[in-house]
């Protein structure tokens, strides 16, 4: 019996872990979403004559970061 339950929670915590790892992607894809379009809007400010470069670069830097930490996966997936 204690080897049953040994097994349970193990697989238990096993699926958790994976879970726990699947909410931090989505989070992470989610972010990347976000700082895309920041820099999409930010670019169409700097064009239209109502943003500046510096914003438009500060976006593009924090595109570049996300990407430097959790890969550039959200890319494909907009």
């Amino acid at each position: 019996m204690s080897g049953f339950l040994d097994r349970a929670k193990e697989q238990a915590q096993r699926g958790l872990t994976q879970g726990k790892q699947k909410i931090d992607e989505v989070q992470a894809q989610r972010a990347g979403g976000d700082l895309l379009k920041n820099l999409g809007a930010a670019y169409l400010a700097e064009q239209r004559g109502s943003g500046s470069p510096a914003a438009t670069q500060q976006a593009l830097q924090a595109v570049e970061s996300h990407i430097a930490t959790h890969g550039d996966g959200f890319l494909r997936s907009t």
